[in-house]
C-alpha cells in the first residue's frame, strides 16, 4: 500500500502572519509536521504543498518534497484542502507516481508526535478503514451550553442537566485537526465524505491536540511544548 503524507502550508495567513513557518522554539511550524511523518517511517512521499519557493526551501531543508507549487487558484484563502490534496495527487500521477493512500498533516499541530502517527496507520490497517480521523474530548461538555434569547434569560438553559454531576455526562469528543487519513479513491469524486461508515476516530490525548490558528494558540502551544513535551529546539533557520 502506497502512502503519501500531504503537508498544506500556503503563505498569507491572514490570522498569524506567516504562521505556518513561524518558529515555535527555533523551529519553523511546519518543521514539525514533516519530521513527525519523516520519524513514523510509513510513508513513501512527504509533500508539503506551498505556493511559496521560501516555504518550499524550508520544507526542503527538513526533507520534504516540493517537486511543483501550487496555483493561484489554489492558494486563496476559499481553497479547501481536499481540493489541494486532491490537484497534488494529480500531479504525482501525471509523472507515473500513484498512491493508494493519503495522510492529510495540517502544520498547525505540531505537538502530533510520530506515533500519533504510526497508530493512526495501524487503526486504519487493523480497521480495513476508508477513513481515521483524529479526535480529543472536548474541554467542556456541550451538554453545559446553550442558546441565548435576546434579552439574556437563562431561563431553562440547564433543563437537560441542571442536576446532573460532571462526572455523569456521557464524554464528548471533537475534531482536532491533527490527522486525516484516507483511501485516495474517496477523492475521484470531490470532497470526501468522511463521517460516515467505514471512518474511525483516533483518539489524541488534549495536551496534543492544540491547532494553532492565531496569536492566543501560538502561546499555548509554546506552553504545551515546554511542559509536556520538554523541547528546547535550537534549529532556527
Amino acid at each position: 500500500m502506497k502512502t503519501i503524507a500531504i503537508i498544506p502550508a500556503r503563505s498569507g495567513s491572514k490570522g498569524l502572519t506567516d504562521k505556518n513557518i513561524r518558529p515555535l522554539y527555533g523551529r519553523p511550524l511546519l518543521g514539525y509536521s514533516v519530521i513527525a511523518a519523516a520519524q513514523s517511517k510509513l510513508f513513501d512521499c512527504i509533500h508539503v504543498s506551498t505556493d511559496s519557493e521560501e516555504y518550499a526551501q524550508i520544507a526542503r531543508n527538513y526533507g520534504a518534497e516540493v517537486p511543483f507549487l501550487r496555483t493561484e487558484e489554489l492558494s486563496g484563502d476559499t481553497a479547501g484542502s481536499w481540493d489541494v490534496v486532491r490537484w497534488v495527487l494529480e500531479q504525482y500521477a501525471a509523472r507515473g507516481q500513484q498512491y493508494d493512500c493519503v495522510m492529510l498533516l495540517q502544520p498547525t499541530s505540531p505537538l502530533r508526535e510520530a506515533a500519533d502517527i504510526r497508530r493512526a496507520y495501524r487503526l486504519f490497517e487493523e480497521k480495513s478503514a476508508d477513513a481515521v480521523v483524529s479526535v480529543c474530548e472536548t474541554d467542556h461538555s456541550p451538554l453545559w451550553c446553550n442558546r441565548l434569547p435576546e434579552d439574556g434569560s437563562m431561563n431553562g438553559f440547564l433543563d437537560q442537566v441542571a442536576n446532573v454531576g460532571r462526572q455523569q455526562l456521557p464524554v464528548y469528543y471533537r475534531i482536532n485537526g491533527a490527522i486525516y487519513m484516507l483511501r485516495t479513491e474517496m477523492l475521484s469524486q470531490g470532497a470526501p465524505g468522511l463521517y460516515k461508515e467505514g471512518t474511525y476516530a483516533y483518539v489524541m490525548p488534549k495536551e496534543r491536540s492544540i491547532d494553532i490558528d492565531d496569536v492566543v494558540d501560538f502561546e499555548i502551544a509554546q506552553v504545551l511544548m515546554k511542559c509536556y513535551l520538554h523541547v528546547e529546539y535550537d534549529d532556527e533557520l
